[in-house]
């Protein structure tokens, strides 16, 4: 017995050396690799020169050791922890340089004109000019950047899993054919011989321990050191178009929302969170510009005198029929909070500017409230949200309209009405005996006065 504990003491000082000096040679392998492909600027895209990420050689030498971590694991599984975060910081630089560069020429290499940004307080000729500016490049730009690097973050997220033998049932390796249709078959050889690397099986026994949970969550922590930071390419790629075209908010806002709906594995969790962080970062960025617009309206309230259209009546229909052709087919809920900010502060204005001026109040209420359901007619016959509003302002436009015409009748025949009213306070004011001499002197006036109507 006592041979035996030595042996086993003897054993597991090998093995505790054999897992020290193997981790620590990893570690060093994973760092060396990296930076010789951070050194080598052909791996990134250069200046006129998109270079899409091509992971296909690192992955092959990476399954080179796959059959040795799952030694490494068996002999002692603590040591996993700082391997897993070595590799997670290397390929951490580079996918934040490649996606770095990527978008940096994305911005370069788009050229577009500018519109107007104060969409709400420009006049109608300045709205035409602003409409006919072509911004479609930029969320051309946007969904290139998703198209090409969120397959590739989930595939690297996948690999990683696999490569560093997580144990979560129901997880099945993926190769690099899973970037999806834009990436093509590079690798499908090197998936072939995943037994001979392996990656391929070397799971096999371990998904039958109920492992998931304390395995998910640990995925989950080390993806995080895997991706943490990358947003922030991408965010000034939603700045960008942003700055350029406030209303493309619309269009990332749903070409995000489909990348988004596609996302199911569990190896794309971090993905998801990418993803719902940008899809935040627009709905944040399309608020702020509804915020502005609307402090542009109630400007005007103190700049603008009380008379005709005001300009952000037609000026919002341009704005409203840009942004119902970037929906793309998204859910509604932005755009039409967004119509219910912008129409409610418009009639809150429009009414306290009629206010100003009471003599000509329901004149001008009539002229705006005519003036936004002729240029959102069309609209409001396929969009919901509108066409409550339009009838919202046909309404608001018949009210105006009763009280104009009571105004017109009571100024022509003001002196009809208080001749019948003083018949009507004589029955309630004077004794019997009074009212015929009364009544002879109220009538005498009404004659003056109708046969100066007459005249």
């Amino acid at each position: 017995m006592r041979a035996v504990r030595e042996k086993r003491a003897e054993l597991g000082l090998i093995r505790a050396t054999f897992v020290c000096k193997v981790s620590e040679i990893l570690r060093n392998y994973f760092s060396t690799m990296v930076d010789f492909m951070i050194n080598d600027k052909n791996y990134f895209s250069q200046r006129g020169q998109l270079k899409r990420p091509d992971h296909a050689e690192l992955r092959y030498k990476c399954r080179t050791y796959a059959r040795l971590l799952q030694h490494l694991k068996n002999l002692d599984s603590n040591c996993m922890g700082p391997l897993r975060k070595s590799y997670c910081a290397s390929l951490n630089l580079l996918l934040h340089r490649e996606a770095r560069e990527f978008a940096n020429e994305l911005r370069a290499s788009t050229k577009i004109s500018k519109p107007p940004t104060n969409w709400l307080e420009a006049s109608t000729g300045g709205s035409q000019s602003g409409n006919s500016v072509d911004t479609s490049a930029v969320s051309d730009a946007y969904a290139k950047m998703l198209r090409i690097f969120v397959p590739l973050l989930v595939d690297e997220s996948s690999f990683f899993a696999h490569f560093m033998c997580f144990d979560i049932p129901g997880l099945l390796p993926q190769g690099d054919d899973a970037d999806g249709n834009e990436s093509g078959s590079e690798d499908d050889d090197d998936d072939a011989d995943d037994d001979d690397q392996g990656t391929k099986g070397i799971d096999d026994n371990d998904g039958k321990g109920g492992k998931t949970s304390p395995e998910l969550q640990a995925l989950n922590e080390s993806l995080q050191d895997l991706l943490d930071g990358i947003q922030e390419d991408f965010y000034v790629l939603v700045d960008w178009a942003y700055k350029i075209d406030p209303l493309r908010c619309v269009s990332l806002h749903g070409i995000t929302e489909r990348y988004l709906s596609g996302q199911k594995s569990d190896a794309a969790g971090f993905v998801r969170l990418l993803l719902g962080d940008l899809e935040s970062k627009i709905s944040m960025q399309f608020n702020r510009f509804v915020d502005e617009a609307c402090h542009q309206i109630e400007r005007s309230e103190r700049n603008t005198r009380q008379m005709g259209v005001l300009p952000y009546i037609p000026r919002f229909a341009t704005l409203a029929t840009r942004m119902e052709q970037y929906i793309q087919g998204q859910s509604r809920d932005l755009v039409d909070l967004a119509y219910t900010k912008f129409v409610s502060i418009m009639f809150v204005t429009l009414e306290k500017l009629a206010q100003t001026e009471p003599k000509y109040a329901e004149v001008f209420l009539l002229e705006n409230y005519a003036a936004f359901q002729n240029s959102l007619y069309d609209l409001a016959n396929v969009v919901q949200t509108l066409a409550k509003f339009y009838h919202q302002a046909s309404e608001a436009y018949e009210q105006a309209c009763q009280r104009h015409l009571s105004m017109i009748i009571y100024f022509q025949f003001e002196r009809l009405f208080m001749f019948a009213k003083k018949i009507e306070d004589l029955m309630f004011t004077i004794p019997p005996e009074e009212v015929n001499i009364m009544l002879m002197i109220v009538f005498c006036e009404f004659l003056i006065y109708a046969s100066s109507f007459i005249r």
